[in-house]
């Protein structure tokens, strides 16, 4: 992690450059095939894209945006290594996300808010796991992370039982647990850094699996299998990109 107290432009000192140099040589910036000034220059350009898209569909959902990329910004510049406050801030990108979506019916927003958190504790989980992946980590830290898993279920399950879909949404969360579930429970059981990773993995690709319970637990059926056949084309993905 670039040092605190270095002034240069963050473009020319990076953020993760000199941990990634150590432990992830092979990626991109470590590697030299991406000069860190280009790096910075297109995070920057896609983060103030992404934040003018949204405010020219309406101002609110600009709002929003913003807030993601400073928390974006956030987790990477100060957070990131933080055992608690990393996921944290890590899971309030991906709930950011989700009220973002919900921006485009704006009056679904005020009533299924609260539904952001449950994204906020599935990511949470995830980073408090790849906090480990390099070197290992300790058995309790998965445990917590399954626990998050298990909060997450138990929400799609009853939001998916009072709109009167819960048996259709069952199937999905339980095909969701069994990706993240048997990964998990290998990584428990020898707490090594490969295993960790794939934990990771399973978690971040297994996404859209939860996505398409929350299609279901909403009674849109169709949208569900859409996003669900989106998995075979992430796994391919996941096999060309570091999912981590």
């Amino acid at each position: 992690m670039a040092d605190s107290r270095d002034t240069r432009p963050v473009w020319r000192r990076g953020v993760d450059a000199r941990l990634d140099a150590v432990e992830r040589p092979e990626r991109p910036i470590p590697s030299g095939r991406v000069p860190l000034r280009n790096a910075a220059l297109l995070g920057a350009g896609l983060l103030g894209c992404g934040v003018a898209a949204a405010a020219f569909f309406q101002p609110e959902s600009g709002i929003i945006a913003f807030c993601i990329a400073l928390a974006t910004l956030l987790y990477n510049r100060a957070a990131k290594h933080h055992r608690l406050f990393g996921p944290l801030v890590m899971g309030l990108c991906r709930g950011g996300n989700l009220l973002l979506g919900m921006s485009a019916v704006w009056p679904a927003l005020p009533v299924w808010w609260p539904i952001a958190v449950v994204p906020v504790i599935y990511i949470a989980a995830i980073t408090l796991i790849s906090q480990d992946e390099v070197h290992g980590g300790k058995r309790a830290f998965l445990y917590l992370a399954g626990f998050f898993y298990l909060l997450v279920h138990i929400v799609q399950g009853g939001v998916a039982f009072s709109r009167g879909n819960f048996f259709g949404a069952l199937l999905l969360i339980v095909i969701h647990a069994a990706l993240i579930g048997k990964p998990l429970l290998a990584a428990i059981g020898n707490p090594v850094g490969p295993l960790i990773g794939k934990a990771v993995k399973a978690g971040v690709l297994s996404l859209i699996v939860m996505n398409a319970a929350w299609c279901v637990a909403f009674g849109y059926w169709e949208y569900g299998l859409g996003v669900a056949a989106l998995l075979p084309l992430s796994v391919w993905l996941g096999k060309i990109f570091a999912v981590t």
